[in-house]
């Protein structure tokens, strides 16, 4: 049978997690999909660990670790499906996710498509999420910022759109996804779904060793596609991975350099930066402010998952 989706997941050394991730893409409400999972180069089990989860996951491996971006593009290659989807070795769907991008998708007539999603931690507690921008508003921002939160993890994409804009670039560590996202608005805008269909998954994994990489990788994307990137907001993203690392002094310099760009709010961060108690722990994500009832949208799948993980007979 050839599937409707594709769903690719690249992996490096996370076999725990990894387990719970494509464990949630396979109890998606879609059944017409395949799961290609690109080993890049791990030396722990997690090509045997994807293999066991779900007899659609298919593993392709890399001898030796060649990027995230050279994953997916590997993933893409190897798909056999008329929409390709991304998830991150540690980010979890919700069952509904495939089903309702691919009809809003449809309906709409777009070549791609985006939802919301909650930040959680490790054993899938909700730290914070709110309802992402619409279509327009996420066109009107994509020159600027990228506002499509989650990364990868959130988007889907016509196979054959996807083919010719070739895929993402493997020079790109920190924006690789939002690089793709301007190349694809080109096409059109996205459809969208005004849901919690992604749980972006925070752990000490994923702390950025260098947050200045997006501020550096942000440039050469002003200038490749000649766009009026707010390099403001990418030092405060650069100064927040810094905090939640617990490295302050980083942050501070990143919040300076906002500063200097005329942000001048980012005197009150640098102060957080300074003192706060929350720096360097998951009580950072209080100072975003919560909505409960998205959040208790969320919270209506990632219950039954967290239950699973508990207890996995």
């Amino acid at each position: 049978m050839t599937p409707l989706v594709s769903v690719v997941v690249p992996t490096h050394n996370r076999a725990s997690l990894l387990a719970r991730t494509v464990r949630s893409i396979a109890r998606q409400n879609l059944f017409e999909l395949e799961i290609i999972v690109v080993d890049d180069g791990s030396s722990d089990a997690s090509a045997v660990t994807a293999c066991s989860v779900d007899a659609r996951v298919r593993v392709i491996r890399h001898a030796h670790a060649l990027g995230v971006s050279a994953a997916r593009n590997r993933g893409v290659a190897e798909a056999r499906g008329q929409w390709i989807a991304f998830c991150d070795d540690d980010d979890v769907w919700s069952p509904e996710k495939l089903e309702l991008q691919i009809a809003e998708a449809e309906r709409t007539r777009a070549g791609w498509a985006y939802g919301g999603d909650v930040n959680v931690d490790a054993e899938l507690r909700v730290l914070s999420g709110g309802p992402p921008p619409d279509p327009s508003a996420v066109v009107h921002y994509l020159p600027a910022w990228n506002p499509i939160s989650s990364g990868g993890s959130n988007v889907i994409v016509r196979a054959d759109q996807l083919s010719a804009l070739g895929g993402f670039d493997v020079d790109l560590h920190r924006t690789e996804d939002w690089d793709l996202w301007i190349r694809l608005a080109r096409s059109g805008p996205p459809a969208w779904v005004c849901a919690p269909l992604v749980a972006y998954r925070f752990h000490g994994g994923n702390a950025a060793d260098d947050p200045g990489s997006m501020v550096t990788e942000a440039a050469a994307l002003a200038s490749r596609h000649q766009i009026p990137v707010d390099m403001a907001r990418m030092h405060r993203r650069a100064a927040w991975n810094a905090l939640r690392a617990g490295r302050r002094l980083r942050a501070l310099r990143h919040y300076g350099d906002a500063i200097r760009c005329g942000d001048w709010r980012s005197l009150g961060r640098a102060a957080v930066a300074l003192g706060h108690p929350a720096v360097g722990t998951d009580r950072l994500f209080d100072l975003l402010g919560r909505d409960e009832a998205w959040i208790a949208r969320a919270q209506e799948w990632l219950e039954p998952l967290a239950r699973l993980e508990r207890n996995p007979a």
